[in-house]
């Protein structure tokens, strides 16, 4: 939609009639709405309040500053000095244009008395600490006016007027206030999703709920260079399953890393119990693998908690591998699982010193 801006033009009037035309042309050619309220008398509240409405109304304020100081209000300072600190006061973007050597200005358009030149200065001196221009001629200003309202708006985009026939219409409206509504409610249930188990998990084992797993190892006698395969079981819960392999998963694994994590997982805990066993003692034990079916179905278990998914990121033609990553889930999950809780009487935890070789 073409936007147009309502620009208010303030100034005293009869010095600065010329002035005024090529500014009201230089707007005109910019498609802006000129305002200003100078051409009516000033003279009472009502009159203020108006021209404040107008004011409000509009997207920016101009002033132009020549060799006069303008009516005085009641309050002891020019109406135009009364419409620049009221546009600053309502944060409209403002640019003032002043003329660059008012002592130049002809007498008729100059202040007649000393008390209008000094309240003239102050306002000027004023008006230059925030954004302004200067000019000397009439053509000049309507030019400068046009190139600094052009970077205003660029630099302070405002509301602006459309055309009524460009505006949707009110079931439209309605309408897309509607769908912005349900894409609100989407994002926010896709964002529970994302961050709970998936509907049917709670019918699964899952957490503290311990899951038996086949393992093989080897063992190898004393003075006997050959291993011999033995079997057993374990029944780790599938917390401890899951904290084993979730780290490696932060970013991405592949289907052999999470194997053998798994497998260091039954060595560590197993081990030590089969190491005590009458037929293994002094053997030597190592080469832990779960089984192949397990593993399968560990993958399958923890996919349908919805704690890991598979990475389907492009990859090499040569590249065959299966990949597996965290969830949003599996990731809240893991950090509840794995990150270290602050010790709750304070005290420092104690250190054992344990004597071994030196490397």
């Amino acid at each position: 939609m073409e936007k147009r801006y309502q620009v208010f033009v303030s100034s005293t009037f009869r010095d600065l009639e010329v002035e005024r035309q090529e500014v009201m042309h230089a707007l005109l050619e910019l498609d802006c709405i000129p305002s200003g309220m100078e051409l009516f008398p000033a003279t009472n509240e009502t009159q203020w309040n108006l021209i404040k409405k107008v004011i409000d109304d509009c997207d920016y304020y101009i002033l132009i500053l020549g060799g006069r100081y303008g009516s005085i209000g009641p309050e002891g300072i020019s109406y135009t000095e009364m419409e620049y600190r009221y546009a600053l006061a309502t944060g409209k973007p403002t640019i003032a244009f002043l003329h660059r050597s008012p002592g130049k200005i002809i007498s008729e358009n100059s202040e007649p008395t000393q008390e209008g030149k000094e309240k003239l200065q102050a306002f000027r001196e004023a008006v230059e600490k925030k954004l302004c221009k200067h000019w000397d001629s009439p053509q000049e200003l309507g030019s400068v006016v046009s190139r600094s309202l052009i970077q205003l708006i660029k630099s302070t985009p405002a509301v602006g007027w459309v055309r009524a026939n460009e505006l949707a219409d009110r079931e439209a409206t309605m309408e897309l206030l509607q769908l912005r509504r349900r894409v609100e409610d989407l994002q926010s249930e896709l964002s529970k999703v994302r961050t709970s188990a998936p509907k049917g998990a709670e019918g699964l084992a899952q957490g503290n709920e311990e899951h038996s797993i086949k393992f093989a190892f080897n063992a190898t006698a004393p003075r006997e260079y050959r291993s011999v395969t033995w079997s057993s079981t374990f029944a780790p819960t599938w917390n401890d399953i899951f904290a084993c392999i979730a780290p490696l998963m932060i970013h991405e694994a592949a289907e052999p890393t999470l194997k053998h994590a798994i497998d260091g997982l039954a060595e560590a805990e197993n081990t030590e119990r089969l190491g005590m066993n009458e037929k293994l003692l002094g053997h030597s034990l190592g080469g832990f693998r779960i089984s192949q079916d397990d593993f399968q179905t560990i993958k399958v278990q923890l996919r349908a908690l919805g704690l890991i998914a598979k990475n389907d990121k492009t990859r090499s033609v040569k590249d065959s591998g299966t990949y597996w990553t965290l969830t949003p889930y599996g990731d809240e999950v893991m950090t509840q699982l794995r990150a270290i809780r602050r010790n709750e009487d304070g005290g420092d935890a104690s250190t054992e010193i344990v004597e071994g070789e030196g490397e």
